[in-house]
């Protein structure tokens, strides 16, 4: 039978210079997150290592600088502003190999920090939303403490770790945190359109979470026999799973499953994963392998970007020398993609930012990070079309980059373009 601990009890474990891992996304612990906090005055240098997390980072404020130092291995909002004024670091990594960070000891972890179901009958519980890098952090770490919460779904696949693999246990049941999807700009729309008419039945696809992918699913209601492979999704997938778009049925890696590394959404994307074995959440490394997601037809990989120069270099890290997010799962996939029998590898992303400023530029922002080389780089979508890039010269790429920027810039990039490289554009 479980033994159960207070938080309190349970983060005693934790010492100063030791590395500590937090669950990912919504499935962050927050009740221990909270414990390991109120012990900031005994901890110094105590490196705190994760994903994107969700909820609340107090273990991020300034006054904790000297307690926690945060390593991100990609940086959401709660720790954004640590990292971009240095009291945080950021590590660039893929994340498929992430795990391999943890298995060959390169990052080695002392403490990973967990959410879980509760246990069966057999004893097993489920990490839920979040299977991702952490399945190897439990398997790595010297000590592993779970937060028992009921409102972690139960999930299937990768999922399951047994009582007698957790040291300590802590009931505590809290709501997970939620995404409401956003309402669709009329720009959001138009690049769904544009990219959905790229996706053919019986497409495999990849897509992240956010106003671009839901504007992309929400066009996918005519299409047929589409299979999801991807690290992340969000709730619009199920409206597609209702309504017979979605059925994995040409897939040839878990043919007729949803393979995904973590989810983020509402409550009702939770209970529709919960003990769906329709879903089948695992680990990143096999999700991400590159060798893995090429084999499935039709690969369709949708990402997006921060800035794109005119000679196709995508940056979707940082803005300048500032990280912004990290570099997560794009290249995986956009390699995955171009490898795949029929695959297609897309950059979507609005012209502007809500400031009016082109998002194509003449070239990248000084610092910017190179996400997706333009080696790799095949479609670029945006509001104004479809711009494809593979075997195109550089002067070519810059012709179809500034046909799909918006109007008001096509002049000015034609401009920059002609006084950075030499090219007459238009």
């Amino acid at each position: 039978m479980a033994v159960y601990h207070s938080a309190e009890q349970a983060v005693d474990v934790i010492r100063s210079d030791s590395r500590v891992f937090i669950h990912s996304v919504a499935a962050a612990p927050q009740t221990l997150i909270k414990a390991m906090v109120q012990r900031s005055s005994t901890l110094s240098d105590v490196e705190v290592i994760h994903l994107h997390t969700e909820g609340e980072a107090p273990y991020a404020t300034p006054e904790m600088e000297h307690s926690f130092r945060i390593n991100a291995l990609f940086v959401g909002a709660n720790v954004r502003n640590a990292v971009q004024s240095g009291r945080a670091d950021f590590t660039p990594v893929f994340l498929s190999e992430i795990p391999a960070l943890f298995r060959k000891k390169i990052l080695p972890l002392d403490i990973a920090l967990i959410s879980v179901s509760p246990p069966d009958k057999n004893g097993f519980c489920s990490l839920g939303t979040s299977v991702d890098v952490t399945k190897a952090a439990v398997e790595t770490a010297r000590v592993v403490i779970a937060q028992v919460n009921s409102f972690i779904p139960r999930t299937h696949g990768d999922s399951f770790i047994h009582v007698n693999d957790i040291d300590m246990m802590v009931e505590h049941h809290e709501p997970l945190p939620e995404l409401k999807a956003a309402e669709l700009s009329d720009a959001e729309k138009k690049v769904g359109e544009y990219v959905a008419s790229l996706v053919e039945d019986g497409a495999t696809l990849q897509m992240g979470i956010g106003a671009i992918p839901d504007a992309v699913l929400a066009s996918l209601t005519n299409h047929r026999g589409l299979g999801i492979h991807t690290e992340m999704f969000s709730d619009r997938v199920i409206d597609l799973v209702d309504k017979g778009v979605i059925t994995g049925e040409h897939k040839k890696k878990y043919k007729g499953k949803i393979v995904s590394g973590f989810i983020f959404g509402s409550k009702r994307l939770y209970d529709f994963v919960n003990d769906n074995p329709q879903v089948a959440m695992l680990d990143i490394s096999y999700v991400n392998d590159t060798s893995v997601i090429r084999q499935n037809p039709k690969v369709t990989a949708i990402n997006s970007a921060i800035e794109v120069d005119i000679t196709g270099q995508v940056c979707a890290d940082s803005i300048g020398c500032k990280v912004y997010s990290g570099v997560g799962g794009q290249m995986d996939f956009i390699r995955g993609a171009s490898l795949s029998d029929g695959g297609k590898p897309i950059i979507a992303l609005p012209s502007v930012t809500s400031k009016g400023i082109s998002r194509i530029v003449p070239v990248l922002k000084t610092g910017a990070g190179v996400v997706t080389t333009r080696s790799h780089v095949h479609y670029i979508v945006t509001e104004y079309g479809i711009a494809y890039l593979y075997g195109k010269s550089l002067r070519e790429r810059a012709e179809r980059l500034i046909a799909i920027a918006h109007p008001d810039h096509r002049e000015e990039l034609a401009k920059m373009t002609h006084e950075y490289y030499g090219w007459n554009i238009g």
